[in-house]
């Protein structure tokens, strides 16, 4: 397998009310993994990315773009997108053919440089296209939903809590248990992992004795958040647990009242 990345175009997204995402450049960049099993079968994969989201694939057998998103064709026209893919076409062919004939290093960089040299000539417009036409997508703020969870561990004395925070959009998020105001610094964190609808799921854990909980806090940080942090106690997370019960036992209650009264009236109106 013949791995080539082909990194492309880095511009700034402006606009936004994200500090960080306003001086952070949004790179574009195509991927292409080439897969040859022997001088007669090749396959070649390809995909578009803006920073880390993808926006675009390569179907190999048809040779043509999938977009990924709606806004993923930017403001190009049909007939742009149909001389793009021909390009692309155009440039697998002679990639494959090259390879399966032994080409030389100098031939395969002579090739990569003459793909280079058309992409910059259609590229940059379409980028920029498809930056204007996914800003609010890019630029979108999901505020984060977390909420705490324990798990046992091989000592009885001791509990693995757990803070869960999914739902976020952008990425940069700061996560940490607290005691009162002070960081803890047994706080693990764990990979920032995708959610299937873009956003972001993060879980941070704290090894901690059973007798040491109380005061114990998970705080979230997040651009969609504002000033505010998202704080919940140990003590409320137990407190919700038992919220659902606090609501039934009333209404039961109430239920129990109504029908006694109903049946005292009736028992009234026959005597």
């Amino acid at each position: 397998m013949l791995f080539l990345q082909l990194p492309l175009l880095a511009v700034f997204l402006p606009g936004g009310n994200n500090e960080e995402a306003i001086q952070k450049p949004i790179s574009f960049q195509l991927i292409q993994i080439s897969s040859f099993a022997n001088q007669t079968w090749a396959q070649n994969q390809g995909s578009g990315w803006l920073d880390e989201l993808q926006t675009h694939s390569w179907e190999s057998e048809l040779g043509s773009i999938i977009f990924l998103h709606t806004w993923s064709k930017g403001n190009f026209s049909d007939e742009e997108l149909m001389d793009l893919e021909l390009l692309f076409r155009v440039y697998f062919t002679g990639f494959i053919r090259e390879v399966q004939d032994h080409a030389s290093a100098l031939k395969l960089e002579c090739i990569q440089e003459t793909v280079h040299g058309l992409i910059r000539n259609t590229c940059p417009r379409f980028v920029l296209g498809l930056l204007d036409a996914g800003r609010m997508y890019l630029q979108r703020q999901v505020r984060p939903q977390a909420w705490l969870s324990s798990s046992p561990t091989l000592s009885p004395d001791w509990l693995l809590l757990v803070c869960h925070v999914s739902g976020f959009y952008p990425k940069p998020v700061w996560v940490m248990w607290m005691r009162g105001e002070q960081e803890l610094p047994g706080t693990k964190q764990g990979g920032i992992l995708p959610n299937a609808d873009g956003t972001w799921y993060l879980w941070v854990i704290l090894n901690v004795k059973a007798e040491d909980v109380a005061d114990l806090s998970c705080w979230v940080r997040h651009s969609s958040l504002g000033s505010e942090d998202i704080i919940i106690s140990w003590g409320h997370h137990i407190s919700m647990n038992l919220t659902p019960l606090a609501v039934v036992v009333p209404l039961t209650l109430l239920i129990g009242l109504a029908l006694w009264f109903k049946k005292r009236c009736s028992y009234q109106d026959i005597l």
